[in-house]
């Protein structure tokens, strides 16, 4: 019986080796930089109860009214695969009650993220992102400091066709008074009944509209920028005055309003220039209120998430990845079962030490071996056959010239330690 092959779902985006040696790195390159600022790893479920993402991200969305993958459990719970991340920390800070401790709560996370959108290149059904939160202080230097975060993430990644846009969406005064000029001037357009109910519900969600009818409708649309209360107007000039201070450009952009209902004060998106329609590669902002919609406290925060397939794509595109994929330090080939047990065990001694090591596997003959060694990258490689245990030394071939070392078994650790650190 002959079964038919089963493929990965339709926009998922799959990392396999060597490729996913690039994904790792730029993973671990965004994130480096919340870890040097003290923030501190949250690992969260990538599904909860429906209510949070409904309640937290905001009826209006795209996100929430139409690209939410939600299913009953056993149990009859709504359940909805996670679409974002700051409402999941969110909830956990509020049900462990790290909000009664030590603030600012400054914690990061990773992982995958999942929307039931249209798939095309920088846009997934499954996609990956690192973020940081920093809960529980509305400080405009704090605001500073997040968007540092991402900024060096993108420098390390060695990005540099990039721009910062940032904005303030302002407090709850400031909206307001923006709101009832907003729908005077939504009331006067001619609209189709769905988004009209859009804006009835949250009227900036227009701004976010990407059909060209639209953006050309809201043209002259009333912007919040103009309606800033003294306060937020104050505490954007702040904002930008830090950013200043530590060298980081930005433009303004006032028609940005970004996809998700709960965010308030400043707010930002890192767009790159080399990537098309699918441009964002990160951005965030302030969220007052969304602790308390969320049954917790009435306190402040501020973070990001950074898509990592995007960033990867303008990693890509600008050549900035580094050339050294995955390699091994050192690929051993054993010839006979004596052989391979004393390969083994040097093997972990090696491993322990820190030193990448690799061994040939299965019945091949010494010429396929070293034809795998080659194939592996590996920097080093030795035989251990008979005549090699019985001298107890082998041969050290450093492949990229072909020089040959002889070396005592029991000092191939400290040898390959002094040879890989020049």
């Amino acid at each position: 019986m002959k079964f038919e092959k089963i493929q990965a779902p339709k926009g998922v985006r799959e990392y396999l080796p060597p490729e996913s040696s690039a994904f790792d790195w730029v993973r671990s390159q965004l994130i480096a930089p919340a870890v040097s600022a003290g923030y501190q790893l949250m690992e969260l479920p990538v599904f909860e109860d429906t209510n949070l993402f409904s309640r937290g991200v905001g009826e209006s969305t795209d996100v929430v009214s139409k690209e939410m993958y939600t299913f009953e459990d056993r149990g009859g719970r709504s359940i909805t695969l996670r679409p974002e991340g700051t409402a999941g920390v969110m909830r956990a800070v509020i049900e462990s009650n790290l909000d009664r401790g030590q603030l600012p709560v400054k914690v990061w996370y990773s992982g995958q993220f999942f929307r039931a959108e249209r798939p095309q290149a920088g846009r997934y059904r499954q996609f990956y992102q690192v973020g940081i939160e920093a809960i529980g202080l509305d400080d405009p230097a704090i605001d500073a400091e997040v968007i540092a975060i991402a900024d060096r993430g993108f420098k390390n990644l060695g990005l540099k066709n990039y721009r910062l846009e940032i904005t303030s969406l302002g407090d709850s005064n400031s909206r307001a008074a923006h709101r009832v000029d907003l729908l005077k001037f939504i009331d006067s357009l001619t609209l189709d009944e769905a988004t009209k109910e859009r804006a009835q519900i949250n009227p900036l969600r227009l701004f976010d509209d990407k059909r060209p009818e639209m953006q050309e409708a809201m043209k002259n649309a009333p912007l919040l920028l103009d309606y800033l209360s003294d306060e937020s107007r104050a505490n954007f000039e702040q904002v930008k005055k830090y950013l200043d201070a530590l060298a980081i450009s930005y433009v303004i952009n006032p028609r940005m309003v970004r996809g998700l209902d709960y965010y308030t004060g400043t707010t930002f998106e890192f767009v790159h220039s080399d990537l098309g329609a699918q441009s964002g590669i990160g951005g965030g902002g302030r969220y007052d209120g969304l602790m308390e919609t969320l049954g917790g406290q009435s306190l402040s925060g501020i973070g990001f998430g950074l898509g990592v397939d995007r960033a990867l794509l303008a990693a890509v595109a600008e050549k900035s990845l580094p050339q050294d994929q995955f390699t091994s330090d050192l690929f051993i080939i054993p010839l006979g079962d004596d052989a391979m047990s004393s390969a083994l065990v040097n093997a972990q001694l090696l491993r322990d030490a820190g030193i990448k090591t690799e061994i040939a596997f299965g019945d091949r003959s010494l010429k396929g071996a070293m034809k795998a060694a080659d194939k592996s990258g590996a920097q080093y490689v030795v035989v251990f056959g008979d005549s090699e245990l019985s001298s107890g030394e082998v041969n050290l071939k450093r492949m990229r010239d072909g020089v040959v070392t002889s070396v005592k078994i029991a000092q191939l650790k400290d040898v390959l330690r002094e040879t890989l650190s020049r």
